[in-house]
């Protein structure tokens, strides 16, 4: 057994994927545009990860934008036949690097055509509708318009599983009387925890939970009790938390993003990473503390 079978598998719809994935936003240049520093890394970085047992690869085509795509198609096509790739809609980059909604049928439809292009794809595995009524978090709004779009293209047999990203529990509801929500992709970690009703109602559901910001994304997590913890357990304070997360419920897939060979063999290293109870006890209070 390799070291991520380690991590279990969960379904994202007809698909099973191991649990601890890759996240390809930071292959794209600062600020998540523009192309990379090291082109040749960010491919190193790619095949590592899928050599390693990788095989749930999250991505996005206003990453760069196009650049990401570009990347993973130059390093991964042809595809294994076990790798899922999943993306996201419903946002585009301005000439300022700014992130802009796009939620009308005519930017869903040339998204959903952007990814199969840049990734040369003939249908998309999954597809999220990131919600941009607030970029910095869930907000309430009727998503109805924009996941009928996404839905049509899965009739028209483009996309075969739709998710969704930055969701409220009432949008979740809404769009499942649209299409099947197989997957919600929130910001969720150690500290940052107001979906913990949402993952254990998702849990019951049997629908994945994709954690973005594993490691608190921009500004990364930082905490003695974190530290404290990963130095009895011989381990990193990002293995640590990485390993919170899996032991924090069975359908929680992560995909922690790194440009760095030696960073993703630290976060895939996390799967055979055992948290004791009071270990878990200790870092489930951090929350409080951040609160």
């Amino acid at each position: 057994m390799s070291i991520i079978d380690q991590s279990g598998t969960f379904d994202l719809g007809d698909r099973s994927v191991k649990r601890l994935g890759y996240g390809a936003m930071q292959l794209a240049g600062p600020g998540v545009f523009g192309p990379p520093r090291d082109r040749g890394a960010a491919l190193a970085v790619l095949r590592e990860a899928v050599a390693s047992g990788v095989n749930h690869i999250d991505t996005s085509d206003f990453y760069g934008p196009h650049v990401t795509n570009q990347i993973i198609r130059e390093a991964l096509h042809p595809y294994r036949d076990d790798l899922v790739i999943v993306t996201k809609v419903g946002a585009r980059r301005g000439a300022d690097g700014s992130w802009n909604s796009a939620f009308s049928r005519e930017d869903l439809t040339q998204a959903v055509h952007d990814n199969l292009r840049n990734l040369r794809l003939d249908v998309l595995d999954l597809v999220n509708l990131r919600i941009m009524f607030d970029a910095h978090g869930p907000a309430e709004g009727s998503i109805e318009a924009p996941l009928t779009v996404l839905a049509d293209l899965q009739r028209q047999g483009l996309v075969r599983h739709v998710g969704l990203s930055n969701a409220t529990p009432r949008q979740i509801a809404e769009g499942r009387g649209i299409t099947k929500i197989v997957c919600v992709q929130n910001h969720y970690n150690l500290a940052h925890r107001a979906d913990d009703r949402l993952i254990d109602d998702l849990t019951r559901e049997g629908a994945a939970y994709v954690p973005f910001f594993p490691l608190g994304g921009f500004t990364p997590l930082q905490s003695s009790t974190l530290s404290d913890v990963a130095a009895r357990l011989d381990a990193t304070p990002i293995q640590v938390a990485l390993a919170w997360l899996l032991r924090r419920a069975p359908n929680i897939l992560l995909i922690p993003g790194t440009s760095s060979v030696g960073h993703l063999r630290e976060n895939l290293a996390a799967a055979r990473l055992v948290l004791p109870d009071e270990a878990i006890e200790e870092l489930n209070r951090m929350a409080d503390i951040a609160a």
